[in-house]
C-alpha cells in the first residue's frame, strides 16, 4: 500500500516515516509549505526571525536529508492560500472579535487533513500519515480516535475537528511509541534531526513574539487595565485582544510600589470599550466558570447521548474535566461541569472524550457562571 507521509523536517515525522517503512508501506514524503513569510511580512523589524535562512527552508532542507537517509521519495506542495482562508484569516477574526483561538486545530481539520489528503489521493497514495501522538482503532466498520500511548504527547486535542472520513483514511505511526522511544530510534538510525528541537507556536508559522506578531495584522488600540475589585485604573495596554483569560505575565503590572505584590490575572476583556479587567490572585473567584456553550461541533465518531457524564479538555495538556453535555442543535452544546473550573475561555475548544476515545470538539462560545454570562 502506498502511503504518502506529512515530512516537517522534525523528528516525530522522520521517525513516524521510518516505522511504516519497517511495516512494509511503500512510503512517499511530502513537505507542505503553509506560510510565505517574505510576502506576509515577518521579516519587517521582526527580531524573532534569523534573516539569514527562512525557518521553513531550512525544515525543508532537513526532510530533504530525513528522505535521502530512508531512502523514500519526497514531494513538495504549497498550500499558501488555503492556510490563509481557512485558518489564518480565522486567527486574526477570533482576536479582533476579543477571543483566544486555537490554530492547530483547523490546521489539521483544513489543510494537514483535508487539502493534504487530496494532494495524496490525487498522486496515487491510498493513505495519508502523520507524526502526530494520537491513535486510529477501527470497530464495526467505523475508525476511532484514541489518546496516544505517551500520555504527556497525546495530541488528539488538536485533532478534535477531523471528519470520520478523514481518520479512515490516515495512518498513526507514533500511536504506540514514547517520546523518548522516537529520540534514541532517531539517534540509533543517525538521522539529521535525532537532536533538532521541537517545533513551537503557532501550526506552520513557529515561534514568534506573539504580540508584535499580531500587531502585523491587528493595529495597536492602548486602552485601560482597570482593577476589577477596586475599579481602580492601573496603567494602559496595548489592545485587548492581545490578552488571554486567565494571563498572567506580560501585563507588565507587576511590582507596584506600597501595593499587594500578589500577581494580577486578566479576567475580562471589554473589546465594545477596549477595557482590560484583572484581579489579583490566581484563585480569585472571576476565572471560574460552571458551565459553557460550545459551537462548531464535530464528532469523529460516535455522538454521546443527552446527559451523558463526559471527560473534556479545555487547553492542551490540561487534565481532563468532568462535564454532562446536553445538545443545543445539531452544531451546539452546553456542558455542565462537575464544579466550577478555571479559565474557560471563549474562542479556545472544548474537547470530549469517552476514556480513551477522542469523541470530537467544538469551540467555546461563552462561559457561565450559575446562570450569568461571565466572559462579556
Amino acid at each position: 500500500m502506498k502511503v504518502m507521509i506529512g515530512l516537517s523536517g522534525g523528528v516525530d515525522s522522520a521517525v513516524a516515516a521510518y516505522f511504516l517503512k519497517k511495516q512494509g508501506y511503500e512510503v512517499v514524503g511530502c513537505f507542505m509549505r503553509n506560510w510565505d513569510a517574505l510576502a506576509n511580512g515577518d521579516y519587517l523589524g521582526n527580531p524573532t526571525i534569523n534573516d539569514s535562512q527562512c525557518p521553513q527552508e531550512k525544515d525543508y532542507e532537513d526532510a530533504l536529508e530525513v528522505a535521502k537517509q530512508l531512502n523514500i521519495p519526497l514531494l513538495r506542495v504549497d498550500f499558501i492560500k488555503e492556510y490563509w482562508d481557512e485558518v489564518f484569516s480565522y486567527l486574526i477574526d477570533e482576536y479582533k472579535n476579543g477571543r483566544t483561538p486555537n490554530p492547530d486545530i483547523f490546521c489539521n481539520k483544513y489543510i494537514k487533513f483535508d487539502a493534504f489528503l487530496k494532494f495524496a489521493l490525487a498522486n496515487g497514495c491510498e493513505m495519508i500519515a502523520m507524526g502526530h501522538y494520537a491513535k486510529r482503532v477501527d470497530k464495526n466498520g467505523k475508525a476511532y480516535l484514541l489518546k496516544s500511548f505517551d500520555k504527556e504527547k497525546d495530541q488528539t486535542y488538536f485533532l478534535s475537528q477531523i471528519s470520520q472520513e478523514q481518520l479512515s483514511y490516515t495512518l498513526f505511526p507514533l500511536g504506540d511509541v514514547e517520546k523518548h522511544e522516537v529520540r534514541r530510534v532517531a539517534k540509533e538510525l543517525n538521522l539529521v534531526v535525532a537532536s533538532k528541537k521541537d517545533s513551537t507556536g503557532i501550526c506552520f508559522i513557529g515561534e514568534r513574539h506573539f504580540k508584535q506578531f499580531l500587531q502585523n495584522y491587528i493595529p495597536s488600540k492602548k486602552g485601560k487595565i482597570i482593577d476589577i475589585d477596586t475599579n481602580k485604573y492601573i496603567k494602559d495596554h496595548d489592545g485587548v485582544m492581545y490578552y488571554t483569560i486567565g494571563q498572567r505575565k506580560g501585563l507588565g503590572i507587576g511590582g507596584i510600589p506600597n501595593e499587594d505584590s500578589t500577581a494580577y490575572f486578566v479576567v475580562k476583556k471589554d473589546i465594545k470599550n477596549n477595557i482590560l479587567y484583572v484581579a489579583r490572585g490566581e484563585e480569585n473567584k472571576y476565572l471560574l466558570s460552571d458551565s459553557c456553550i460550545v459551537k462548531k461541533m464535530n464528532f469523529i465518531s460516535d455522538i454521546p447521548k443527552e446527559g451523558d457524564h463526559l471527560m473534556c479538555k479545555f487547553r492542551y495538556r490540561q487534565k481532563d474535566l468532568g462535564a454532562k453535555i446536553y445538545f443545543l442543535d445539531n452544531e451546539s452544546v452546553k456542558l455542565i461541569f462537575d464544579e466550577p473550573y478555571k479559565a474557560i475561555t471563549p474562542g479556545q475548544a472544548a474537547v470530549l472524550y469517552d476514556g480513551d476515545i477522542c469523541l470530537g470538539g467544538g469551540i467555546i462560545d461563552a462561559t457561565f457562571i450559575g446562570n450569568k454570562r461571565n466572559d462579556i
